[in-house]
């Protein structure tokens, strides 16, 4: 190799730190997501999402509404006031997302998942740094019912741990809710892997865009939803039969 090839350390850590992200985006890291559908089963079961067209139509407006004004929001939020260290902030905003979900499975799932999350990134970062110490007392506070628990703000957290700025991150965790959202869909409507694929790589211009917009949002805004999506989230919850948690 020569020395105008050589890789710098740094480029090694730039791309370590990447994929060290996408470990935490990968609709395989064992948090729980797997379990569940936030709604799209209960429009499965209405044969309203039956095949390749119907699913991208529902994920495109799932993004664009409760992906938007609340999780996908929420990461941006919870970023800015880590950058400013308003921590106070991270638990008001944890009450007012939880609080302004409806759907009583959908508020259970966030907070399963959060811990789960949390106890995996715990176990791969133990270190004193000042995230890896925050992350530890969201789950105490969640633990001890003093907070409620949402995954993007655990994601936020290990986004400030890892540096990453505020529009990238929400453009991860975008990434992470298609990819989950994709494959749940490829077991259940079915769909085919091929066709799963084709939908996640349409769906990126979209996410793309929606970071964009969330980028202009404010705290005013989180929280805010569709009729549609939250009613098939609260009928989910008396469906005889089910796959899926939520």
């Amino acid at each position: 190799m020569t020395k105008e090839n050589k890789i710098t350390k740094n480029q090694l850590e730039k791309i370590k730190k990447i994929l060290e992200v996408f470990q935490i985006c990968d609709s395989t890291f064992p948090i729980g997501t797997f379990n569940h559908s936030y709604g799209m089963e209960t429009y499965l079961r209405d044969n309203k999402v039956t095949d390749n067209d119907s699913f991208e139509k529902w994920l495109g407006t799932f993004l664009q509404t409760q992906f938007k004004w609340g999780e996908g929001l929420l990461v941006k939020l919870a970023l800015e006031a880590l950058q400013k260290g308003n921590v106070e902030k991270i638990w008001q905003y944890d009450k007012e997302i939880t609080l302004s979900t409806s759907a009583i499975e959908t508020r259970k799932g966030a907070k399963l998942i959060a811990l789960q999350m949390i106890e995996l990134i715990l176990q791969i970062y133990d270190d004193d740094s000042p995230e890896i110490k925050l992350v530890k007392e969201y789950q105490e506070k969640i633990n001890n019912d003093k907070a409620y628990g949402n995954p993007a703000i655990v994601f936020a957290i290990f986004m400030k741990y890892k540096d990453i700025p505020a529009f990238e991150s929400t453009c991860y965790y975008g990434y992470s809710i298609v990819t989950t959202m994709v494959q749940n869909a490829v077991r259940t409507i079915p769909l085919g892997q091929k066709s799963g694929q084709r939908i996640m790589h349409d769906i990126f211009d979209v996410v793309l865009k929606l970071c964009e917009e969330i980028s202009q949002l404010d705290e005013r805004y989180l929280g805010a939803n569709v009729p549609g999506i939250e009613m098939s989230q609260i009928r989910h919850e008396t469906t005889v039969f089910r796959l899926f948690m939520s």
